[in-house]
């Protein structure tokens, strides 16, 4: 059985603009209809030493979504950064495995060139306007970025943590405790 409050749980968004990407997240970490944390880590900076800097975001269980980052880290080292490849092995494990194929969340993992959406339905989804977003919150986040690269020149990093300051008055699942990491 699938518990789809699991997904009320948070807000990620990342918006690609002028050559840099910036990803912002909120920190609210609720149960049913309680906050438990304010100030969650949501938004991560994934170095290596053969590849540059990728950041990732997720939406979803903790446990869930730490054990998909872990595995994206993973195949990330093994596929010498090249992020689509280490998406696509992330996919082809998450359909496959019986463990993980189990696993509730959504990751959005971005490079200097590339963001994708990961889905466990097996979807690596690319933007085509440099905007994504996940949790809860995220089609706020989303519509407020649309909104804010159309009609400002905002950099990548404002429209990322505006997205989820709009979000956060919107959303009850959303606050304003953001965590945010660009690379570019």
């Amino acid at each position: 059985m699938h518990d789809h409050a699991l997904m009320e749980g948070t807000t990620i968004v990342c918006v690609k603009r002028d050559g840099r990407v910036a990803m912002a997240g909120d920190g609210q970490v609720t149960l049913g209809a309680q906050v438990i944390k304010s100030s969650a880590r949501k938004v991560r900076r994934i170095k290596g030493k053969d590849r540059g800097d990728v950041i990732a975001g997720f939406a979803g269980s903790t446990a869930d979504a730490m054990t998909l980052l872990e595995r994206f880290e993973k195949q990330l080292d093994e596929q010498h950064g090249n992020l689509l490849r280490a998406a696509s092995a992330l996919m082809k494990d998450w359909r496959t495995d019986k463990y993980l194929r189990r696993l509730e969340a959504m990751m959005i993992v971005a490079d200097n060139s590339d963001v994708f959406l990961l889905s466990g339905a097996g979807d690596i989804l690319e933007p085509e306007n440099g905007v994504a977003a996940i949790g809860s919150g995220g089609g706020f986040a989303q519509a407020a970025a649309f909104a804010l690269i159309a009609q400002t020149g905002l950099s990548a990093d404002e429209i990322a943590r505006k997205s989820i300051e709009i979000a956060s008055k919107i959303c009850i699942y959303t606050n304003d405790s953001i965590i945010m990491e660009a690379i570019g």
